[in-house]
């Protein structure tokens, strides 16, 4: 609703299965060559992402991938089947490494990363695979890829104003949510209340009403309009002024209704599961070391750092400081 329709459908939301295919054990862990702790997190939590994994374990992007030298989904695709179907313990991520700055040229080898950002630059280099020899289409239908079929939604930006009440809503896709968690931040709830609160635009955002054809004091309200089928948030855990850490716990349960944060909340639950999370030990988000817990195919909880995966307990999972929170629909 009052989004622009694809002209084209890049990848048929309905084939997207969100269910594991096959029950087993977690796959191998990821040896750390120096720093390189915050690539290990994003392709496990990747890893252990079921609609991603079962699209790219049936070699249905391969099989037609026509693009010449990197490719991000190839690159995965090759990936996850070595991690879920190697019998070692640990392999070495080899071809994500060789190739780090044609994932993002920020990244340096042997330099510790934000792992957010990674993930960022993952997911868009996947879908930029996804686009090989299609970017002549319109915006809409680019945002139709299997990417962000999985990983995209829509938030909706509405600006009242103040004086005689006229509404304008603009929309914007998105992979992934940052949250603020300085503010009233005792929980994931409790920060996405706050998220969809109306606020009252500052001064120097200036609206111009479309009906009163002057400048007006005016409330912004941003909302989920299209929720995606796997969510993934960031806990804003780096000061902006001083950056240093925010090391407070905020409380994250195991399953999200997102329908409270909709543009319509009279629908349906729209109920996710936690299926994985990223944590941060140290000072700052640039140094220090990430880990992750993953749920495998089996349904069984394990933590993951780097080389050395272990069984753990939701109880575990839900008393961490976490930095990223992967919900699946």
């Amino acid at each position: 609703k009052g989004m622009a329709l694809p002209q084209r459908i890049l990848f048929p939301p309905e084939e997207i299965c969100m269910d594991w295919q096959q029950r087993q054990r977690p796959g191998a862990g990821l040896f750390n060559l120096g720093n390189t702790c915050y690539i290990n997190v994003i392709l496990q939590c990747l890893t252990y992402t079921p609609p991603l994994a079962d699209y790219l374990l049936s070699y249905e992007h391969s099989r037609s991938c026509q693009q010449q030298g990197f490719c991000m989904m190839c690159t995965m695709e090759a990936h996850i089947r070595k991690v879920l179907c190697s019998p070692a313990s640990a392999i070495l991520p080899g071809a994500v490494l060789r190739d780090l700055k044609f994932i993002g040229e920020e990244f340096e080898y042997g330099r510790q990363e934000n792992a957010c950002e990674f993930l960022r630059r993952t997911l868009g280099a996947m879908h930029r695979a996804c686009l090989s020899g299609r970017h002549h289409l319109d915006i809409s239908s680019q945002e139709t890829t299997i990417v962000h079929q999985i990983f995209g939604g829509f938030m909706k930006s509405r600006v009242t104003c103040l004086s005689c009440q006229a509404v304008v809503d603009s929309y914007k896709a998105f992979l992934d949510v940052s949250l603020d968690i300085r503010v009233r931040a005792s929980s994931l709830t409790t920060v996405l209340e706050d998220c969809v609160t109306p606020k009252e635009l500052d001064q120097e955002e200036c609206f111009r009403c479309i009906k009163c054809k002057k400048k007006a004091a005016a409330s912004k309200r941003v909302t989920v309009h299209r929720a995606p089928r796997v969510l993934t948030l960031c806990l804003e855990r780096a000061d902006q002024q001083t950056g240093t850490k925010i090391s407070k716990f905020v409380e994250y349960p195991e399953y999200l209704d997102l329908r409270p944060y909709m543009s319509d909340t009279a629908g349906e639950p729209l109920l996710c599961s936690l299926y994985a999370i990223v944590v941060h030990s140290g000072d700052t988000c640039l140094e220090g070391h990430f880990l992750c817990y993953t749920k495998a195919s089996n349904g069984l909880w394990y933590r993951m750092d780097d080389e050395f995966v272990d069984s753990c307990d939701i109880h575990t999972v839900l008393g961490q400081q976490a930095y990223l929170l992967f919900y699946a629909r």
